[in-house]
């Protein structure tokens, strides 16, 4: 029975002839709002998805930014993740030193462009400034030397620092200080055998694990100890996304998960020289095409590859890369929201000699208390927080004048498991580390007691 209402839209009053009409006309309208939106996309496809006028650098159906976005747009988006990571959180001031750490890889090659860019433009407004009144920040190279590690050939070596002086002295004006820093100049004794004490202290390592993580500590001292002689107050390292990545699987492997925060963040400031990682949201193979791109000359180190953990680990997430392009991000986001130290940004400026302009002009990534964790122990090796399993295991502390706050990692793949080892592998070690542990043996020892002072045992008491 037909309703007979013209609004109706049921089709109960319908006859079948007007039935097949209605049904080619929606036909006809679908296909026409089908070819329209087929026209627009045609007429966008191929573009930059920024700028929509110029082609995407590559044809890739992998959904990366060389598919998207032309060559200037492309450099335009990392450009402005740089920027966006060093102006949020502080990390350049206009009074500040900042050190740059170069390996000559693609990701420290970009940060030390983009450094070098932010520097030009910061010199030309103060060249062009009547007053001038807001000061230029200062720029240094720092590159550490390991063919003392790898036993390369001495030529083979010269030629890479020829490359590296190459390149920094290549960039515009103004020129920026090099500074080649062999790995063995974290001990401080002239006696010349630096480099077989550390021979003997990596050959103390037995772990494969373990030496490549001690060698990169020693990386850290070495950068450290060059920027605090030299006047530096930030360090710059070019980690990346790709490589935070790495770093959040292989941690959490090593029993790392409590000090693993404090590495993912933009600012480390645990260290005497504050820590700053602008290339934080940028992805190793973007970085490695701009350098393509743009011509930035790169450098091949000898080096050898990793095995152990960071090399399983490193396999692992290439591979999870090339399932899903994603994958690097998705690690970096979730280790992202882990609740950071306190140490994790830069402390506020209070000081009237630096201008209420400058102040101003910083964007803070502030802390509250209650988003922070605390910390007043660190490993004395690689300078991680401890964790209260950490503090536990030390219960004994006192009794053994040897040993000293470590956490687990670098108790179970640094240090030897024969006591006469670790006393012998304790003198081996720069002074800085010897000085450390020898700190934290006697301002700690009281600390650590109180902190876990109800999980120990008195003398009368069974352990079971």
């Amino acid at each position: 029975m037909a309703c007979s209402a013209s609004a109706c839209q049921s089709n109960c009053y319908k006859t079948q002839q007007e039935e097949e009409e209605a049904v080619k006309a929606n036909n006809n309208t679908n296909s026409f709002a089908a070819n329209i939106s087929s026209s627009n996309n045609n007429s966008n496809s191929g573009l930059c998805l920024k700028c929509k006028a110029n082609q995407p650098i590559s044809s890739n159906s992998d959904g990366g930014d060389d598919a998207r976005f032309c060559i200037d747009c492309f450099r335009g988006n990392l450009f402005g993740k740089f920027r966006f990571a060093v102006t949020s959180n502080a990390m350049i001031a206009p009074t500040d030193n900042v050190l740059v750490a170069f390996s000559g890889g693609p990701s420290s090659r970009v940060a030390l462009q983009f450094v070098h860019e932010m520097h030009s433009k910061a010199q030309k407004n103060f060249d062009a400034c009547r007053d001038r009144s807001l000061p230029v920040f200062g720029v240094g190279v720092a590159f550490v030397d390991e063919s003392s590690v790898y036993s390369a050939p001495s030529n083979e070596t010269d030629k890479v620092i020829g490359d590296v002086r190459l390149i920094v002295e290549n960039l515009a004006p103004p020129s920026k200080e090099l500074y080649i820093v062999p790995i063995e100049s974290v001990y401080s004794s002239d006696s010349g055998d630096e480099r077989e004490r550390l021979k003997k202290l990596l050959d103390a390592v037995g772990d494969a694990t373990g030496r490549e993580d001690l060698l990169l500590h020693l990386r850290m001292l070495a950068l450290q100890k060059v920027a605090s002689q030299n006047g530096y107050n930030r360090l710059l390292l070019g980690s990346c996304v790709s490589r935070i990545a790495c770093h959040v699987i292989s941690a959490t492997v090593k029993g790392q998960g409590y000090s693993l925060p404090a590495d993912v963040q933009y600012v480390d400031a645990r260290w005497e020289i504050p820590v700053v990682l602008p290339l934080r949201d940028c992805l190793a193979k973007e970085l490695t095409m701009l350098c393509r791109l743009d011509g930035l000359k790169t450098v091949e180190l000898i080096r050898s590859p990793c095995t152990g953990i960071n090399g399983l680990v490193s396999s692992f997430v290439t591979l999870l890369q090339e399932e899903n392009p994603s994958r690097e991000c998705t690690i970096m986001r979730t280790a992202g929201k882990l609740i950071p130290f306190h140490f994790n940004k830069i402390e506020e400026i209070d000081d009237s000699n630096v201008l209420l302009a400058t102040r101003r002009r910083q964007k803070r990534y502030n802390l509250k208390p209650n988003e922070s964790f605390s910390s007043e122990s660190f490993c004395f090796i690689c300078n991680s927080p401890l964790s209260r399993s950490d503090l536990l295991s030390l219960k004994n502390l006192e009794s053994h004048k040897t040993s000293s706050v470590c956490c687990s990692s670098c108790q179970f793949q640094i240090l030897p498991q024969d006591p006469s080892s670790v006393n012998e592998l304790y003198t081996l070690l720069p002074e800085q580390l010897f000085a450390r542990a020898k700190h934290d043996n006697l301002d700690h020892c009281s600390a650590i007691r109180e902190q876990i002072q109800d999980c120990l045992l008195s003398e009368g008491e069974d352990e079971t």
